[in-house]
């Protein structure tokens, strides 16, 4: 009877297909990638058409001779690892490893595992795709490249063990200029007046909206005050009610991108953890009695697509679940970037018979949520918009000197539509918080005015003052930076975790509290990048390589050439550059300390975690000195900090120390003695199951914050400093002090849902 071998790359997505193929099939997995360019070598044969020299990736021969060993024993070979780039090189050297034993080989892609999906793939092989190796061989050519050629510079000019890559480099130049522009910015004071009627016993505010017929511009206490006088004892009166029907339409189903950046907000998850979540939803999970289904379809697509078939179904579930009143008399149908491969679907459920309710007892915490998530967002696609009635009151005033006018808004939730199953996150509307004319976004809803009439003299209660402060840009979340990522063409959504991963690693940028705040060294890195290289560095010039690759993919540019048009000019700037850039391992600022050991004059140099002060008698000297350095070039240095805990080797006083994560402690007699312990202020992590203990840490710019003992493996960090005093209200092991402009110093509950806050007159 004749056999059939299916690979694929995953062993659990090769555990649910052999629940669906018959006996006479065998499925084996590479385990990933088979192939790769060398690690120690270039590996790239520039001279010869940038010929690749792949080879067989350490520890994967056993998986190759096992795999050559099925071939030869099958009939027919069905090559099935993913249906993108990577999956395709997958397949590709596979089959240059195989066929010298078998050479009836088929491609076959599926977008869901379901059995359905599975079997008609196999009936309808397809040819290995050499447009679409060919478009992932040169990605990966090009990024050896640039991490091969540069990264060597930046060990001679900086330090040894920098590194830079293609993608990841231009994503720390996007953080990098938010940084700058966040250094730069001045913050600028401004006032808002808001004024309070009473109403059949209800208040309700308007606020100023304008003055002679302009909009507001006070930007200090005595113009805000001025007009507070000027509105002493007047009338106001309702000018005009503009009421109209708003509606608020779904949003599309997810992409790879919008599933990341929605996961990261509504659930925190990291990128990596998203991709890593809904890999398992793709492949497959048990749902009882040997049960294996694939419950979304394939989680890396730039398509909003989905299959009539798919659409028939959810829309029979809104019907059924939800009523008529839910369903839009015809289908939705979103349009796709230009990048996008139709041929693949948007990220959905692979089949509406398999609820949240009913998987919920088979999928743990995290996958349960994600896959509740990416259920909602479908059902919601195929909805009705929400609907608000939407009223606005103007309101004129006339002062002694001035005229005036204040709006109020009201805003009801009507029909809530999609709203019933997805809600829209505040980053989603493309206007921020004021769209349509000025209506409340939906989380504002439900805002309700008394019943007006125009020309209605009001019952004034009081006109209030608030001050404000203009605010810098925000620093990028993981969501941020995805969608700047995504929006600017940099990278593609298969390639999002992996550079949020680099740039981290790399110790170019930490994340705290959910932001990413560029090191030192990633400032430098990037500036050095950018004035040697700044083609590599340019977010046009990146996006425009990765339309290249998408028309490498499609038979349209040869992939040779497009990496000859690129490595010419690149050659030369990389003969520039190791004439040109700056030397900072080189470099010694003057100062005037002097050291205590030996007299001779302190410089600033650079090391590992940034600017630090070094005897420049060194080597004879190795005396150094953390420092501290201000806007405005001023130097000072930071005195050791020593404990009453001896050092359990030579009982010398242990020191505080600041190092790349932060606070440790060291011996003070180092060098002589190089003992070090973690610098734990005795409250363990909150973190469930984790067993670590929180420290206190430093940002490159000198930032206290609280972290887990335990990271990255822990990634819990607060900017607030916690207090060893549990929650009455809810549990939580510790409080943290918080200090706001309007409340002043309080204790707070380490849990974000918790709303207990406690006074420091009380806890004292």
């Amino acid at each position: 009877m004749a056999t059939s071998l299916v690979i694929v790359e995953s062993p659990a997505k090769a555990n649910t297909l052999k629940k669906y193929l018959g006996k006479n099939f065998k499925v084996s997995a590479s385990v990933g990638h088979i192939k790769d360019l060398p690690k120690s070598t270039l590996g790239v044969d520039i001279e010869h058409d940038f010929k690749p020299e792949y080879e067989i990736i350490k520890g994967k021969k056993k998986v190759v001779d096992e795999l050559k060993k099925l071939a030869a024993s099958s009939d027919v070979i069905y090559l099935a690892p993913d249906p993108d780039r990577e999956g395709e090189a997958i397949a590709w050297h596979i089959f240059e490893d195989i066929k010298g034993k078998n050479k009836n080989v088929h491609r076959v892609l599926f977008n869901e595992i379901t059995k359905k999906a599975v079997l008609a793939a196999i009936e309808k092989p397809q040819k290995l795709d050499l447009d679409k190796y060919h478009a992932q061989q040169a990605r990966r050519i090009l990024d050896r490249l640039v991490g091969y050629k540069i990264s060597p510079l930046l060990w001679d000019k900086v330090r040894r063990g920098l590194s830079a890559g293609r993608v990841q480099s231009v994503a720390l130049r996007i953080v990098v200029d938010r940084e700058r522009e966040i250094e730069k910015f001045k913050s600028e004071e401004y006032w808002t007046l808001l004024a309070t009627f009473l109403k059949d016993a209800k208040t309700f505010e308007a606020k100023l909206s304008q003055v002679d017929g302009k909009k507001p511009e006070i930007s200090a206490e005595a113009q805000a005050t001025d007009i507070v006088s000027d509105l002493e004892g007047s009338a106001y009166q309702v000018k005009e009610i503009v009421k109209k029907e708003r509606r608020k339409n779904p949003v599309p189903p997810f992409i790879t991108a919008k599933l990341q950046q929605d996961a990261a907000r509504k659930l925190g998850f990291t990128t990596q953890k998203t991709m890593m979540l809904a890999q398992k939803l793709y492949e497959g999970i048990e749902l009882g009695e040997g049960e294996s289904q694939g419950l979304i379809t394939y989680m890396r697509t730039d398509s909003t697509r989905v299959s009539d078939e798919a659409i028939a179904e959810v829309r029979r579930y809104i019907q059924q679940k939800y009523g008529a009143d839910y369903l839009p008399p015809t289908p939705h149908v979103y349009k796709s970037g230009k990048q996008a491969q139709q041929a693949h679907e948007a990220i959905r459920p692979t089949s509406l018979e398999f609820t949240p309710d009913r998987v919920k007892s088979y999928l743990d915490r995290d996958l349960f949520r994600l896959y509740e998530l990416i259920w909602n967002r479908f059902l919601a696609c195929q909805m009705k918009p929400a609907v608000f009635d939407q009223t606005t009151v103007i309101i004129d005033a006339a002062g002694q000197k001035r005229q005036y006018q204040f709006k109020a808004h009201g805003n009801i939730l009507k029909f809530p539509g999609f709203l019933a199953v997805y809600q829209q996150d505040q980053e989603e509307t493309q206007k921020g918080k004021e769209d349509d004319n000025g209506a409340d976004d939906v989380q504002d809803q439900d805002r309700l005015l008394p019943e007006l009439a125009e020309k209605e003299t009001l019952n004034f209660e009081k006109l209030t003052p608030y001050q404000h402060f203009t605010e810098p840009p925000p620093r990028y979340s993981e969501a941020s930076l995805v969608k700047a990522l995504e929006e600017n063409g940099i990278g593609r959504p298969s390639t999002y975790a992996s550079i949020m991963g680099a740039i981290q690693n790399r110790d170019y940028v930490v994340k705290q509290e959910g932001r990413f705040f560029p090191t030192d060294l990633g400032k430098l890195v990037a500036d050095l990048l950018i004035e040697s290289f700044p083609k590599i560095m340019d977010i046009a010039f990146t996006a425009g390589m990765e339309e290249k690759l998408d028309e490498v993919e499609e038979g349209k540019v040869n992939w040779v050439e497009m990496l000859k048009t690129f490595y010419a000019p690149f050659e030369k700037n990389l003969k520039l550059a190791k004439k040109e850039m700056r030397n900072v391992k080189g470099e010694e600022t003057k100062t005037d300390y002097t050291c205590e050991k030996c007299n001779a004059p302190m410089v600033i140099k650079w090391g590992r975690h940034g600017k630090f002060l070094a005897c420049s008698a060194y080597p004879e000297c190795k005396n150094t000195k953390e420092i501290s350095i201000s806007q405005d070039g001023g130097v000072t240095v930071q005195p050791k900090e020593t404990t009453d805990e001896k050092c359990e080797n030579c009982q010398s006083p242990m020191a505080v120390k600041q190092g790349r994560f932060g606070k440790f402690l060291a011996c003070s007699a180092y060098p002589e003695c190089k003992t070090t312990k973690p610098f734990h202020i005795g409250i363990g992590c909150p973190q469930p199951e984790c067993g670590g203990n929180l420290v206190e840490k430093r940002t490159r710019s000198k930032k206290i914050f609280y972290g887990c003992s335990k990271y990255p493996n822990c990634q819990f960090a607060t900017w607030y400093k916690p207090i060893q005093k549990p929650c009455t209200q809810c549990g939580a092991p510790f409080l943290v002090l918080k200090i706001t402009k309007s409340r002043g110093q309080e204790y707070v509950c380490i849990r974000p849902n918790c709303e207990y806050v406690e006074a420091i007159a009380q806890a004292s």
